[in-house]
């Protein structure tokens, strides 16, 4: 008998139901986040005919692979999307459960991507390391100000060179009133302890870069580094599942949003709901792409010269997302 499992999945615990294909509710009920658990709830219920689907919440890749070991099918729903579809006054554990389910039954689930545990991983440690080097980037602007309020002092030294060894040493020698002196040591005491975090994520990144293919030919395009090739990389995962190029930029959010009612439209700032990472790495790559490419840098300041910085930057970013859709897709090297 085809069963449908709808999981509304919490930190702490999950609500299930299980539907058949005329929309009956066989069982329903909360059980505790672990296998042993899951496949109690499921019991006889569980094997190839189970279709299982839950939402794309935070922590969903621990009940998802849970669900694969006992279900026939998987499905991961978009939270979004769903909730544009079957919004509820009445919103409790019970009722996102049928909800899900009868979604499920009649084959209305918007499905989110799932990626590979591998991939999975690997955004973890690049999410990790753009974290350690986002609260690197605030220590080190915390030291800024801390010398701003000495100009005399502050003026011996370039900022572009405070940070060398030779800036860190002088940091750590300058004479500075008692308490100042405790927070700049303190300061330096963790923007160092931050180099070497960041440092041992960059060399585990190095290793396994250095064994995709993905990754050496995202590497010929102008202003994408090893970092950023594994950021893409990961955050793409597999570009088939864009069958066109403009879905990838709508993925990416480097596309503006639009409302057109009565024959008239409006452009308005790039949409939000969508992969944050891999839109910060593409508009990260622009500025050193311009300096190193005469297309790129002819068409980014081509814009800069009737248009905003910014949607020049975002048009650049979105050609360069081209681009990288091509090498992913053609499995080739960057030609300019």
């Amino acid at each position: 008998m085809k069963t449908f499992v709808a999981v509304d999945f919490h930190k702490s615990y999950s609500y299930g139901s299980i539907m058949n294909q005329a929309g009956e509710i066989l069982k329903q009920g909360r059980f505790a986040n672990h296998p042993e658990a899951l496949g109690k709830f499921l019991g006889e219920f569980a094997g190839p005919d189970c279709s299982a689907v839950l939402e794309a919440t935070r922590g969903w890749s621990v009940m998802h692979d849970w669900l694969e070991d006992v279900a026939g099918q998987v499905t991961l729903a978009h939270p979004l999307k769903v909730k544009a579809i079957a919004e509820a006054r009445i919103k409790t554990d019970k009722v996102d459960a049928q909800t899900l389910a009868h979604l499920l039954r009649c084959d209305l689930i918007p499905a989110a991507h799932v990626c590979s545990p591998q991939a999975r991983l690997l955004r973890r440690v690049l999410r990790h390391r753009m974290f350690l080097v986002s609260v690197r980037t605030m220590a080190k602007n915390r030291i800024h100000d801390l010398l701003d309020r000495y100009p005399l002092i502050r003026a011996q030294w370039q900022a572009e060179e405070l940070f060398s060894k030779l800036g860190i040493t002088w940091m750590r020698q300058i004479e500075l009133p008692a308490p100042e002196r405790l927070i700049l040591d303190s300061e330096l005491q963790m923007l160092e302890h931050l180099n070497l975090l960041v440092k041992e994520a960059e060399a585990y990144l190095q290793e396994v870069g250095s064994r995709d293919v993905r990754v050496r030919n995202l590497m010929t395009i102008p202003g994408i580094g090893k970092t950023l090739a594994m950021l893409v990389v990961a955050e793409i995962d597999d570009v088939r599942r864009f069958a066109r190029v403009e879905s990838l930029h709508a993925y990416a959010g480097l596309v503006p949003s639009t409302y057109s009612s009565g024959g008239h439209t409006q452009h308005g700032a790039i949409i939000k709901t969508s992969n944050k990472y891999l839109r910060w790495a593409m508009i990260e790559a622009v500025w050193p792409a311009i300096r190193t490419d005469v297309g790129l840098s002819q068409f980014y300041h081509r814009l800069a010269a009737r248009k905003p910085t910014n949607t020049a930057r975002v048009a650049t970013a979105r050609r360069l997302l081209t681009i990288v859709y091509r090498v992913l897709t053609e499995n080739r090297e960057y030609r300019p």
